[in-house]
């Protein structure tokens, strides 16, 4: 994709998302997602946190969390998940569907990157059937490197990878297979619920009931 079309997609994501939350139900926004250790709220506040906050707010809630970047992270999805209301982050999430945040050294793929697998925590930690835009998902599978794969601490050993709606294939190994948008979860360290993944491995990418 192009500079002009990751910003049409980021923005189409924003807005499909927004839909989609606001029509969750109250309990909804206090299940669990795909995130450990956050419910539906707290994904979303992460999300939108860089639209509700200045740049140097985030120097000071970094400065606080002694420099790293996911405590910074936790501490404000949490601390901003119990003062806004699940309107509030639809609103923010909606009414930002074509903001320009870029997350540092990541650029408009970055940003696409962020908003497509946060999604997928949600939609796939609710159970719910959301298909993301096959372009969108090749877009960000395209963007994973081995330092990005890294980060997220997967094991991918022995397994390859290979998607069963999408021409996309990684690693070697025993076949792993599913949609591409569940793979890419699997790239992100995820596990999924039963019966997404089929292969004789799949069980070590799978949450245990």
């Amino acid at each position: 994709m192009g500079e002009d079309e990751l910003r049409a997609a980021v923005a189409a994501e924003r807005r499909e998302q927004a839909a989609l939350l606001a029509a969750l139900e109250p309990e909804q926004w206090d299940a669990p997602t795909l995130c450990d250790g956050w419910r539906v709220r707290e994904v979303v506040a992460h999300t939108t946190m860089p639209f509700r906050t200045s740049v140097g707010r985030v120097v000071l809630e970094l400065v606080r969390a002694r420099g790293s970047v996911n405590r910074m992270a936790d501490r404000c999805a949490r601390r901003d998940a119990g003062r806004l209301s699940p309107a509030d982050l639809v609103a923010a999430l909606a009414d930002n569907a074509e903001h320009p945040w870029t997350p540092p050294g990541g650029g408009l793929a970055g940003a696409l990157s962020h908003d497509v697998i946060h999604g997928l925590d949600i939609i796939v930690g609710l159970g719910m059937d959301r298909r993301v835009s096959p372009d969108r998902v090749a877009a960000v599978l395209a963007g994973m490197s081995p330092r990005s794969i890294g980060f997220f601490g997967a094991d991918l050993a022995g397994v390859q990878l290979q998607a069963t709606d999408l021409d996309w294939r990684f690693g070697t190994g025993t076949p792993l297979r599913g949609l591409a948008q569940d793979l890419l979860l699997v790239v992100c360290g995820r596990r999924l619920p039963a019966g997404r993944l089929a292969g004789a491995d799949a069980h070590r990418f799978t949450r245990r009931p």
